[in-house]
């Protein structure tokens, strides 16, 4: 009877302590485990930057880190990491390394969020037409500037009476010239990101392959890019007005897509360094669509190098 006992007594301690290692080695696997929420605030290179309720948190993007999008209640999708775009809301899973930085070991967001996050960035850098416009004005405002200076030259001349109007108007015309070298300063500032390189590649009307004229161009800014300390590709594909608005969109996402890859591919830039393609439709055009020429000009994808500005120290 008391062997028996003994035995019990035995077995119980063995469980006791067996449970006691199964709790620390869970303690231990969730002390090293780490779940943080937020929203991109920016992308440099294979990291990017979330904000949370507690600050700034960096996290670093490997190559086994999973990018997933809830499908239902119990499943779940693979998707690109492209798709982690500045504006995006995310889920992110993973352990810090010694510099304090989380490595993902999987990032999730809901589909409505990266939609809202993807319309940002349709927004983010104003087109070349836009500048050129720009400049345009500019240039008729200074025009006018001389035209005004001429007019004040020879009220000066007819009347020593006008020297107050003349001074006043003097002024006026210092402001706005200060006003048009501050514009001029702004026109190559994108948010929070420089554009440190641009190329358009046209289409044909319906067309959605890279023609043969464009690699070389497309080469050459991959390889500018891979010389820039944490740049960023961005991608946008757009359509002219001729035909149904659904079918130029789906242009302008094939377009952009298809640049994309051959990015990817033949200009060996990483994923991590990939914006996601933007389909921006009909948008932003940039020549008259009642023309031939002016079809052609809008049947484009527009490819930038973007730094942040943070990065550049600017």
């Amino acid at each position: 009877m008391k062997l028996h006992v003994r035995n019990m007594q035995r077995i119980t301690l063995k469980l006791a302590l067996a449970s006691a290692a199964l709790l620390l080695l869970c303690g231990l696997a969730a002390a090293q485990s780490t779940q943080v929420k937020g929203v991109i605030n920016g992308r440099s290179g294979a990291t990017m930057s979330v904000q949370t309720q507690d600050g700034n948190v960096t996290v670093v993007l490997t190559d086994s880190t999973k990018v997933q999008e809830p499908e239902g209640v119990f499943r779940k999708k693979n998707v690109s990491m492209a798709a982690l775009v500045p504006g995006l809301q995310v889920d992110v899973k993973g352990s810090y390394n010694p510099q304090n930085q989380l490595v993902a070991d999987t990032v999730t967001f809901k589909g409505s969020s990266l939609q809202t996050a993807q319309d940002i960035q349709a927004g983010l850098a104003p087109t070349q037409q836009q500048l050129d416009q720009t400049a345009a004005q500019v240039q008729e405002q200074q025009q006018q500037l001389q035209q005004q200076q001429a007019q004040l030259t020879a009220e000066q001349q007819q009347s020593a009476a006008h020297q107050a109007e003349i001074a006043a108007n003097q002024a006026k015309i210092a402001a706005n010239l200060a006003s048009i070298a501050a514009a001029n300063k702004r026109f190559g500032e994108l948010g929070e990101y420089n554009i440190l390189g641009e190329v358009t590649v046209l289409f044909g009307n319906g067309e959605v392959n890279v023609e043969q004229q464009y690699k070389p161009q497309l080469l050459a800014l991959a390889k500018q890019a891979t010389g820039i300390t944490a740049y960023i590709i961005q991608v946008q594909g757009y359509a002219s007005k001729v035909g149904s608005a659904a079918f130029n969109q789906k242009l302008s996402t094939e377009r952009a897509e298809n640049v994309t890859n051959f990015l990817l591919q033949q200009g060996q830039i990483p994923l991590t360094n990939m914006l996601s393609p933007g389909a921006m439709g009909t948008s932003q055009q940039v020549a008259p669509d009642n023309t031939v020429e002016g079809q052609a000009e809008n049947r484009r994808v527009v490819v930038r190098i973007l730094q942040n500005k943070g990065i550049a120290g600017t």
